[in-house]
């Protein structure tokens, strides 16, 4: 039995869209401090589950747990306070068109921080240098090239400090040399910040790239989980077929 501290526990979660069974009893923790791979096809549910995990989607049945709370039947003001510590990268950056990149990332410390203006500056020209986008902030998001809009939302992720961030496919769209570039940087700002991070992916490289751990879905269902030097000798024989199909 694994004894460290779960920061995100999700138990025994069913999720259906139009009679789709899309989640069919997902029991899975994140523990403390490190990166955790859900590795899946396509279409497998792994988003979904990942929304689960800060409150976007409520599952049927089942529950989620979030630093020792119990976030399943929370209102939307409980689940804000929730969200200022689990961040989300979401698959397209999210980013808001008409403000430039600075704003962007000041946005969330100006609806939920209340700081100083002076303060707020400081701290949006603090995350925009550790994701190496010093010099973007009078930019527009469509001035960005593509690995450049996912590390300004990465910025805006990283503004409230969270203790967790969720990655919804953080290198879909991108070349092969900047898909490893924000791989990297996954994995520098877990051991800079000592964040948790939730990866959600279908590319088996970059999934052995920032895993401590990787759970596979299939089906519904968690089928494997286990740390990377278990992932390939695994007997799993849907995670065994998925390594072989992407070899």
């Amino acid at each position: 039995m694994d004894h460290r501290s779960a920061f995100i526990s999700c138990r025994d979660l069913h999720k259906s869209f139009n009679r789709n069974e899309v989640l069919r009893g997902v029991s899975l923790d994140v523990y403390s401090g490190e990166t955790l791979v859900i590795l899946g096809a396509s279409g497998e549910g792994k988003s979904v589950l990942l929304k689960h995990m800060n409150g976007l989607l409520k599952p049927d049945r089942g529950a989620v747990w979030v630093a020792g709370q119990d976030i399943t039947g929370m209102g939307e003001d409980a689940l804000t306070e929730i969200r200022k510590q689990v961040g989300m990268l979401f698959q397209g950056g999210a980013l808001f068109d008409s403000l430039t990149v600075g704003e962007n990332v000041a946005y969330p410390l100006w609806e939920h921080a209340r700081l100083p203006r002076e303060a707020v500056r400081d701290r949006v020209r603090e995350v925009l240098a550790m994701v190496d986008l010093s010099d973007s902030e009078p930019l527009l998001p469509s001035e960005l090239s593509g690995g450049m809009r996912k590390r300004a939302a990465l910025a805006r992720s990283l503004a409230l400090q969270p203790k967790a961030i969720l990655y919804d496919e953080p290198t879909t769209g991108l070349d092969p040399i900047v898909g490893r570039r924000i791989n990297a940087l996954i994995r520098r700002l877990q051991a800079q910040l000592g964040l948790t991070s939730v990866v959600v992916t279908h590319d088996l490289a970059g999934a052995f790239s920032v895993m401590d751990r990787l759970a596979f879905l299939r089906e519904g269902q968690i089928s494997f989980v286990g740390a990377a030097e278990e992932v390939r000798r695994s007997p799993d024989p849907a995670l065994r077929e998925f390594l072989e199909a992407y070899a």
